[in-house]
Formats: structure tokens, C-alpha cells, sequence
């Protein structure tokens, strides 16, 4: 009791202090910041002014980018058009972006559609804005010691452009905030996250580089309330919000479904950010669980040339080397591309004799086919080589205090898979107000393993019976979305409709299992292991066992209606219906067995803004997912249901360098499987699971230099109604506490200016390895490091992970054979140079 009240005091008091500071920022009227940098103090030049401190606010009649100056006249400059395009081009200055630059602001206005500041090609520097319809125009004022440049699509402005600015000698593909204003995974359009009511974190490339990041585990822990879960060669599980299998979506489209699990290892080496959407996210995208889904958005071309090369060294033989290129393929700059590509290999983290093997490759096309009309290609490709490690074991109410590195299956025991993605987004404006979308998503997903399955265990002599198997699982899916956006006015409220549908078509093979046939098993002690005391056998003589194919195919058509009243109320309602059928064909017999399913989905929630950088909502969600299992008539059980009631505000400090989410849900989910206590081995849907909780997620930049990423959760998930003796019990690897902690501190002026420093934390709580809480994963404490230097157009940094090299579990499948140990002391050392 006295430390639950103790985590109660320290919460209340980081809530309070983080809401005075905030409360205790200015507000600046009618005006919105999208890109705020600090001003780069000590920068110097003989023959040129300079500009520093670049703000980027919409007004009323357009927008405004603002310079602090030394500039005490307005030098000519020259201006073209190309395409929907104003290019304005200063010569003979030096532009000040800290630390990175380019600026890039993504629609910042209704009419504008992008604004990028950057070097010039010959030095000097450039601004570069793109009208969504047509090219806007632009005029100077000089004022004391500001450059202010007015933008407007209004050609009343003057055409005389006269401009100071300064640069820095290269050019970058991303900013390095820790920021954004904007998310699409919530709603499915350019919404600002302070007028989503519902909790939603976005960890933007910055914070990825800067902690050396390349898993998706590692890159979730700058979210409150996400865990990793199960991490077995096939793929990884994680657990939102208590909830496990939450969905990983590739720029909104699922790589699988529902049922289904997630499949491989995702690749983060183009992945712009990672979209965290807490809480039933079935509106948009149909069967999933309650606790929310992790959507991964892919890196865009760049209108300007950009290329990157990057090396990393780490312990454990760590070696990686990728490529970044990106720029204009023809004179009008209507055609894009990007280019993304990767080799890594390492050895593995405990006892194989098995390497961490990838090539991945990701080209990316963007046509502008005319002023209203973009068409965005892609393919990506993996081909993946990992360790099939089935982890440690439980005794008792504990894991086994046996090393963590221990391998219990066999030295060479392999998972290979390949992955294909390809597509297209399409996008054609109609007008200023009406636009519709549609998007295409194919992927072919196979692996292939060798591995060691369990038959049994015995604790006291710690040897476990096993047989080795092979297992090919092919799949692919199909998937199709539309949507119409529209934008109108009724009396005094603005709406932005979206209107949609989906369809999604999964085809997996019966599983082509082999083993369990002469001279497959045999037996290893976890206190004594001996490696290849029985050889593995030739799989070709072994029994094969098929699994039935399974199609799957599910429609989605949705309506939300987003409302704004004034500028302080966003109301936003939703409702969506889903169908789902699945298909189960017996390979020998062909007999088919076939689950039909449907469910109406809604969503409800309210954002109001007291003053411009609070903003207090509710809102109301519902999830829906296929159910498993049948009842004694032989029928399948009807859907879970999940639904979530949320409260919490969202506050932005410093003009939005500095933002606070504190949120409490309560999440139930209704309709689980369990077992019918009027008839042995058969099913009812009388279960049901709660997470109840609060989350506090801090991120920004506090002073020019120091960036901090901190979050807490307290979350109390648990049975509340079952059959099966559980009720009451505490949902697999959800802990009450978790935190995390990042801050980083760039020196910004002096000689070392470009250094700076990084430390963080990562702690988790005792969590349960099942349903029936019969054992222990215990708690951990990480910690982290890094310090990296930046000048000109390369970057170098060292990371280091788990820095005392502490023991810990991750997660686990439910049981008490495939428990997950952590990775121990990681060093990674990575170089990156821009041409």
C-alpha cells in the first residue's frame, strides 16, 4: 500500500509541475507555430548577413516565416515558378538552421501544401513553396531586427522579392525535433494532435537517431503503456495498453489480420515516424484488439537531392551500412524518388551459432501527374536470417535461475524469411475542398524454420523432451482502401467528412509441418546442455502435417464527420460496419469449415481548448475482433467486443517545442472465450478482460539543446470474468508501473558546439508469464547512454543499451516453455555523411 501511494505522490507531482509550466507559457492570438528553433548564437561571416531563429506561422490571409536578422537592408534575390512551386533563390548569405538543415513544414495552410527552407545549390539560401493548386506569391519586410517574408495565394502581394538569409555548408532530409503537429493514424487526415480526443504519441526519426535505434521494441519505449510481449523468430507481439496483439500498420494498411498475429521484424531504416493510437482503433481499421494499434509511416521523396550514407559498429560483430538517396528525377521536379537501402549482420545475443542477417531495400517513386492529381509507387524487400529461439523456462512460480544467455534448443536451430511490400497511393483534388485517396497494399510474406519443439518437462531434473520440426508458413494479402475527404461549412460549424471503405484478402497455406517422426527427438537438461547428441534428421523422410488453407475476407465502409465550432470545440463522430469471413480448407479432404462474422463500430469524442495550447478531451471507441472457438450446437462464438471511455488534456509549451499528454481510460473487453462449465470442451462467450489506467507522456525540446522524452503508465489489466478459475488474475506481462526516460543536451555555442550528451532509463514491473499468473517475470531497471558529435554534413554517435548489462525478461507466449530474456550491454557506434 505505501508504495502504490508512493507512485500516486510522485504522479500527482509531475502532473502538477508538468501543467504550471505549461500553464506559464505565453500564447500568441491567431496564430499557429509549426517549426520553432532556437537561435544559433556565435555564428559569424565577413561578406554576408545572417539569418537565424526560423518561425513558420499560418495567418488569416496566408502564413509568415519569420528570420532573426543581422541584416540592416534587403539584398535582391531571385524568384521562379515551376509548377505549383515559388522558388525563391538569396544569394551571398549564410543561413542558420541549429544542428540540422532544412526546414520542412508540411501543409501548413489549407492553399499551401509545403514550405522548405534549405541551402541554395551555389550557396546562399532558398525557400521553396508549393501551392496546392497554384504558386503563391511572397514579399519581404525588414522590422528592426526580424525578416519577415508574407505568404499568400493572393496575387495582390507585390512580386519584388528581396531577401537575407544563411546557411549552413549541407543539406538534411528531416528536421530534428522531437515534435510533430500533425497525425493521420487517428483519423485519416491532417488533423493537429491537439484536436484528436483520443490519446495518440508520434515519435518522430530524431528521437530514433538519437537513442541508435533500429527495432521497433526499442523505438516503443518512447510511448507510455507498450511493452514487448513475445519476440519468437516469426514475429513480434506487443502489449498497448495491457491488451496483447496489438496491430502493426504500414502507413495505415495491416501486413496481416486480426487473428492472424503480426509477422517478421519491421524494418525502421525508412520509416519517417512511429504513430502510437491508444485505445479501440476499429473505426478505421476494422478487427483489432482494444488496447490500440503502432502504425509505422514510410519516409516521402524529397524535392531537393539529399544522400546519405551510413556505417554502424557495435559489440557482438555488430556491422551494418545503408544508403539514403532521394532528389528530383527530371527539370520540372515532378518526379520524385527515394531510395532505401540496408545490409546488417551480427551475432546473436545468447548461445547460437546462428547469425542476425538482413538486406532490405526500399525504392519509392512520387509523380505529381498535374496540379491535382500525385500518384506515390513503392516496393520494399526483405530477406531476413535469425536464431529460432524458443527462450527459457519456469519453475515454480519463477523463471528458471538458470544463465540468460543459455540456448535450450539447439546450436542451429534457423528462421529464414523473405518479405515483399508493394503498392501505390493515389490522390486526386477535386477542388480547394473535396479530394479523394485510394491506396493499394500486396505482401507476400514467407518463413521457413528449423527448430526444437517441446513434448515435455520435468522440473526436478530439468531436462526437457523436445523433437525437432520444420515448419514452412507462406502467406500473402491484398489489401484496398478509399476514401473521400470533404470540407464544408454548416451556419457556424466547419466539418471535414471522411468517407471511406476497405477490403482485405488474406491467403495463408496449410502449414507444411515435418517432424515428430524416427529419429527426431531427444531430450536436453537446462542445468547441463549438450548440443547435437542427436543429428537432425532429413526432414524429407519425416511425417508431414497440414494445416487446413485459410482465406480470409473482410469489408469495412465508414463514415466520421469531424466538427469545428469556433476555434475551442472539435467534436468528432464516427461509425463503421465490418464483415468478416474466414475459410478453412482441409487439404486431404477438401471439407471446408467457414466463420462468419459483422459488427457496427462507433466513436464518439469532444476537444475543447480553453486557451490555444491546452486542450481537454473525452471520447468514447469501440474494437470488434472474430471470436474462437464453438459452443455445444456446434456454432462459433459471436465477436469480442471492446470498448474504451477516455479523458485527458494535451498542453504545449514553449510554442510547442514542449508537449504534455495525461490521459485515463477504462477499457473492457466483453464476448472472450471460456470454457462452458454445462458442457466439457465446448465454449461460451462470458469472459471478459478490463485495463484500467492513467498515462503521462512528456516530449519536446526545454531549452535550446536539451530534449527530453518521459513517460509513465500505471495500468491495472485483469480477468474479470471466467470460467477457467482465472477471474481475477492480471492480463500476461502487464505491469502496474512502467517509465521511461530520455534527455539529451546539445552543446550549442563554443568550439564544441554540435556536441552533446544522452542518458535515459527504462524500468518495467513484476508482470505475470500467463493467464493463470503461475509464475513471475519479475522487474527490470535499464539503463542507457550516448554521445555523439555533429558538424557540417556528417554525424557521428555512440550508443549504449542496457549499459549495466542487467538480466531481464521481455515477455513471454503464454507459457511457461517460451519465455523471452532481453538483450544485454549493447554498443553500437554509427557514422553518417550527407553528399
Amino acid at each position: 500500500m505505501n508504495n502504490h501511494l508512493c507512485h500516486w505522490s510522485a504522479l500527482t507531482i509531475l502532473g502538477v509541475t508538468g501543467i504550471a509550466i505549461l500553464n506559464a507559457a505565453p500564447v500568441i492570438a491567431e496564430t499557429q507555430d509549426f517549426e520553432v528553433l532556437p537561435p544559433t548564437i556565435e555564428i559569424s561571416s565577413e561578406n554576408a548577413d545572417v539569418l537565424t531563429d526560423v518561425q513558420v506561422q499560418a495567418t488569416e490571409s496566408g502564413l509568415v516565416i519569420t528570420f532573426e536578422t543581422t541584416a540592416e537592408a534587403l539584398p535582391a534575390v531571385t524568384t521562379t515558378t515551376v509548377g505549383d512551386r515559388l522558388i525563391i533563390e538569396i544569394p551571398d548569405v549564410i543561413l542558420s538552421l541549429p544542428g540540422e538543415n532544412i526546414v520542412e513544414v508540411l501543409q501548413p495552410t489549407a492553399e499551401i501544401e509545403s514550405v522548405q527552407i534549405s541551402p541554395g545549390e551555389n550557396g546562399g539560401g532558398r525557400i521553396v513553396i508549393t501551392g496546392l493548386t497554384a504558386p503563391p506569391m511572397a514579399a519581404p519586410q525588414l522590422t528592426g531586427e526580424q525578416l519577415i517574408v508574407e505568404v499568400t495565394p493572393d496575387e495582390s502581394i507585390a512580386e519584388n522579392l528581396e531577401l537575407v538569409v544563411t546557411a549552413d555548408a549541407t543539406a538534411d532530409a528531416t528536421t530534428n525535433s522531437y515534435t510533430v503537429s500533425e497525425a493521420t493514424t487517428a483519423t485519416r487526415t491532417d488533423t493537429p494532435l491537439a484536436e484528436i480526443p483520443q490519446s495518440i504519441q508520434v515519435i518522430p526519426k530524431a528521437i530514433l537517431a538519437d537513442q541508435g535505434v533500429s527495432s521497433l521494441d526499442d523505438a516503443l519505449r518512447n510511448t507510455s503503456g507498450v511493452l514487448q510481449n513475445s519476440a519468437d523468430a516469426r514475429g513480434q507481439r506487443f502489449v498497448v495498453r495491457g491488451f496483447d496483439s496489438a496491430s502493426v500498420l504500414r502507413d495505415g494498411f495491416r501486413p496481416t489480420f486480426g487473428f492472424s498475429g503480426n509477422i517478421g521484424y519491421p524494418e525502421l531504416a525508412n520509416i519517417e515516424q512511429v504513430e502510437v493510437l491508444k485505445g479501440p482503433a476499429a473505426i478505421l481499421y476494422g478487427v483489432s484488439e482494444p488496447g490500440g494499434v503502432i502504425n509505422l509511416v514510410s519516409e516521402k521523396p524529397l524535392s531537393e537531392p539529399f544522400y546519405e550514407a551510413t556505417l554502424e559498429l557495435g559489440n557482438r560483430n555488430q556491422v551494418a551500412v545503408g544508403v539514403d538517396l532521394s532528389g528530383p528525377l527530371n527539370e520540372d521536379g515532378n518526379l520524385l524518388y527515394r531510395l532505401n537501402a540496408l545490409y546488417r549482420n551480427s551475432d546473436y545475443y545468447r548461445n547460437f551459432n546462428v547469425d542476425l542477417e538482413r538486406t532490405f531495400i526500399a525504392p519509392t517513386l512520387a509523380w505529381q501527374i498535374g496540379d491535382r492529381t500525385d500518384l506515390d509507387l513503392f516496393v520494399e524487400y526483405s530477406a531476413d536470417q535469425r536464431p529460432y529461439d524458443t527462450g527459457l523456462v519456469a519453475i515454480g512460480d519463477s523463471v528458471a535461475d538458470i544463465p540468460f544467455d543459455r540456448n535450450l534448443s539447439q546450436l542451429d536451430d534457423i528462421n529464414e524469411a523473405t518479405y515483399w511490400r508493394t503498392g501505390y497511393e493515389f490522390e486526386h483534388r477535386f477542388s480547394d475542398n473535396w479530394k479523394v485517396r485510394n491506396g493499394f497494399n500486396y505482401i507476400a510474406y514467407n518463413t521457413i524454420f528449423e527448430s526444437s519443439f517441446t513434448l515435455g518437462f520435468d522440473p526436478t531434473t530439468g531436462d526437457l523432451d523436445r523433437s525437432y520440426i520444420q515448419l514452412d508458413q507462406p502467406s500473402s494479402t491484398y489489401a484496398v482502401q478509399t476514401n473521400v475527404v470533404g470540407e464544408f461549412s454548416t451556419g457556424a460549424v466547419d466539418h471535414t467528412v471522411l468517407m471511406g471503405v476497405d477490403y482485405i484478402h488474406r491467403n495463408q497455406s496449410g502449414n507444411n509441418l515435418r517432424g515428430f517422426g524416427p529419429n527426431s527427438s531427444f531430450t536436453q537438461n537446462i542445468f547441463n546442455p549438450v548440443y547435437g547428441t542427436v543429428p537432425r534428421p532429413d526432414f524429407e523422410t519425416q511425417p508431414i502435417i497440414r494445416f487446413g488453407d485459410t482465406y480470409i475476407n473482410a469489408v469495412g465502409i465508414y463514415l466520421q464527420d469531424q466538427m469545428d465550432i469556433g476555434d475551442r470545440l472539435h467534436l468528432l463522430a464516427g461509425l463503421r460496419y465490418d464483415t468478416v469471413s474466414q475459410r478453412v480448407v482441409n487439404p486431404t479432404s477438401l471439407a471446408e469449415t467457414t466463420q462468419n462474422d459483422d459488427a457496427f463500430v462507433p466513436r464518439l469524442g469532444v476537444v475543447y481548448r480553453p486557451i490555444e495550447p491546452i486542450s481537454l478531451y473525452t471520447s468514447y471507441s469501440q474494437s470488434f475482433a472474430p471470436n474462437s472457438g464453438t459452443n455445444v450446437d456446434g456454432d462459433t462464438l459471436p465477436p469480442e467486443a471492446g470498448e474504451q471511455f477516455e479523458v485527458g488534456v494535451r498542453a504545449e509549451a514553449l510554442e510547442g517545442a514542449l508537449v504534455t499528454n495525461l490521459a485515463y481510460f477504462d477499457i473492457r473487453k466483453n464476448n472472450v472465450a471460456t470454457s462452458d462449465p454445462d458442457n466439457i470442451g465446448f465454449s461460451i462467450n462470458a469472459g471478459q478482460q478490463r485495463s484500467q489506467g492513467i498515462e503521462l507522456d512528456v516530449m519536446g525540446e526545454i531549452l535550446p539543446g536539451w530534449k527530453i522524452v518521459a513517460n509513465y503508465a500505471y495500468t491495472d489489466a485483469r480477468v474479470t470474468a471466467n470460467n477457467d478459475g482465472q477471474a481475477g488474475n492480471r492480463l500476461i506481462n502487464s505491469p502496474y508501473h512502467s517509465a521511461n526516460l530520455w534527455t539529451t543536451y546539445e552543446l550549442q555555442t563554443g568550439s564544441l558546439k554540435g556536441l552533446s550528451f544522452g542518458v535515459g532509463v527504462n524500468y518495467v514491473g513484476d508482470r505475470f508469464g500467463d493467464l493463470n499468473n503461475s509464475f513471475s517475470l519479475g522487474d527490470y531497471f535499464l539503463t542507457n547512454a550516448a554521445i555523439a558529435y555533429r558538424q557540417d554534413n556528417w554525424r557521428a554517435a555512440l550508443n549504449f543499451r542496457n549499459l549495466f548489462d542487467v538480466e531481464h525478461i521481455t515477455g513471454t507466449r503464454n507459457n511457461r516453455f517460451e519465455v523471452y530474456p532481453g538483450e544485454g550491454f549493447t554498443l553500437l557506434g554509427t557514422l553518417a555523411v550527407e553528399f
